[in-house]
C-alpha cells in the first residue's frame, strides 16, 4: 500500500501575475471610451436663468451652443464689461454667427444636418438686443430651431 505524504508547509501559493496585463488593458480601454473632452473653455460669465417648463435635449450631438454673458475677469480689462458672444473659444460679432453655423453644419454628417439644433446659453443679466441680433443671423442661414438652456426653478426668480 502506498503512504500519503503531508504538505510539510503550510504556505499559500503565490498569485499567478499572468492576467494582470489583460486587466490594466482592459481598464486603459475602458476609461479610453467613456471619457469626454471638453470642446471649449468658458470665457463668459454664464449664470443661466430659471424656467418651470423645460424639456431636455435627447441627442448632444445634433446641438450647437452659442454662449452670450459678460466676459469673465481675466477678459474683462481687453473686452470690457458689456455681454459678448462666444463661438468655440473666441469672442465674435453678431455678423459672425451665420458663418459659424454654416461651418459647424458642415462638420457634421449629412442626415443630421437637416436636425441641427442652436442652443443659446444667455447669461440671464444680458441684454435682449444682443439675443434678437444672434436670432436674425440664425434667421439669415436657415437655422430656425433654437433652443434656450436654463435651470429648471421657479421663472419669478428671475427678476430679482
Amino acid at each position: 500500500m502506498s503512504k500519503f505524504a503531508k504538505k510539510k508547509d503550510g504556505d499559500v501559493p503565490a498569485v499567478s501575475t499572468a492576467s494582470l496585463p489583460d486587466i490594466v488593458f482592459m481598464l486603459l480601454f475602458f476609461f479610453m471610451t467613456v471619457t469626454v473632452m471638453k470642446d471649449s473653455s468658458l470665457k463668459v460669465e454664464n449664470i443661466l436663468p430659471n424656467a418651470s417648463e423645460i424639456k431636455k435635449l435627447e441627442k448632444k450631438d445634433r446641438v450647437i451652443y452659442i454662449y452670450v454673458g459678460k466676459p469673465t475677469r481675466e477678459y474683462e480689462k481687453t473686452f470690457g464689461t458689456e455681454p459678448k458672444i462666444q463661438l468655440n473659444d473666441k469672442f465674435s460679432n453678431p455678423s459672425e454667427v451665420g458663418d459659424y453655423i454654416l461651418m459647424e453644419r458642415a462638420k457634421k454628417s449629412q442626415e443630421l444636418q437637416n436636425v441641427l439644433t442652436t442652443a443659446l446659453k444667455v447669461d440671464k443679466n444680458a441684454n435682449m438686443g444682443i439675443v434678437s441680433d444672434i436670432k436674425q443671423e440664425l434667421r439669415k442661414v436657415n437655422a430656425l430651431k433654437v433652443n434656450y438652456t436654463t435651470y429648471e426653478g421657479d421663472a419669478f426668480r428671475n427678476l430679482q
